[in-house]
């Protein structure tokens, strides 16, 4: 995608920090993980000539045949936070309909 290179990188970053961030704060008590959406109709695609485009396209291709809602970012969050997932810890939870596992 033009112009990503920065976001991609970034995001890259966030992934590493969750990691070491997990092993270094758990004798804290600290769980650390991170949730990455996918396409997710935000105010920050509004600087995308081509957003709608992008998004049409995006929930055409993705398994679940609609894009990530904010509500599955937040559930996500939740599942994070309760007893059931205590054992899940530096990881990156992917929330994107699968789409990623098409590319």
């Amino acid at each position: 995608m033009k112009n990503y290179t920065t976001v991609g990188v970034s995001k890259a970053a966030v992934e590493a920090l969750t990691r070491y961030l997990a092993v270094e704060l758990a004798e804290k008590g600290i769980v650390v993980n991170a949730v990455s959406g996918g396409a997710v109709d935000t105010d920050a695609l509004t600087h995308f000539p081509n957003r709608d485009e992008l998004l049409a396209d995006a929930a055409n291709r993705t398994p679940a045949g609609r894009i990530v809602e904010a509500e599955d970012l937040a559930n996500t969050v939740l599942f994070l936070l309760s007893k059931e997932a205590q054992m899940i810890r530096g990881q990156t939870i992917i929330v994107d309909g699968g789409i990623s596992l098409l590319t």
